[in-house]
């Protein structure tokens, strides 16, 4: 086999996740996704893994996301657009540090 035959191969897989963390990744999955789902329409703040924050109102959960209506700032203006009243963020579950619900 020359080294671009083996360039090619695309069957040997170059990650592959451990076991004990898929099983782990899927049970937060659900137990963020049962949680969103019971606060659907409350306004509430998210917080990420990555530091980030939002504040907003959970209009729906799928099995892998969040989906936060958030009114955008003058910052956000460039991305959403200068008449958007609402936004959808989604935002990934997994990826979700805290959820906090706003009086």
């Amino acid at each position: 086999m020359t080294s671009k035959s083996k360039a090619l191969d695309t069957s040997a897989p170059i990650y592959e996740a451990d076991q004990d963390w898929v099983a782990g990744a899927k049970q937060i999955r659900q137990k963020l996704s049962d949680v969103c789902g019971a606060h659907h329409n409350r306004n509430v703040r998210v917080k990420t893994i990555d530091g980030h924050a939002y504040e907003g109102t959970v209009v729906g959960v799928d099995g892998c996301h969040l989906h936060l209506a958030v009114a955008p700032s003058a910052m956000d203006a460039r991305f959403f657009g200068p008449f958007a009243a609402n936004a959808i963020l989604t935002l990934v579950l997994y990826e979700l540090l805290v959820i906090t619900l706003l009086i």
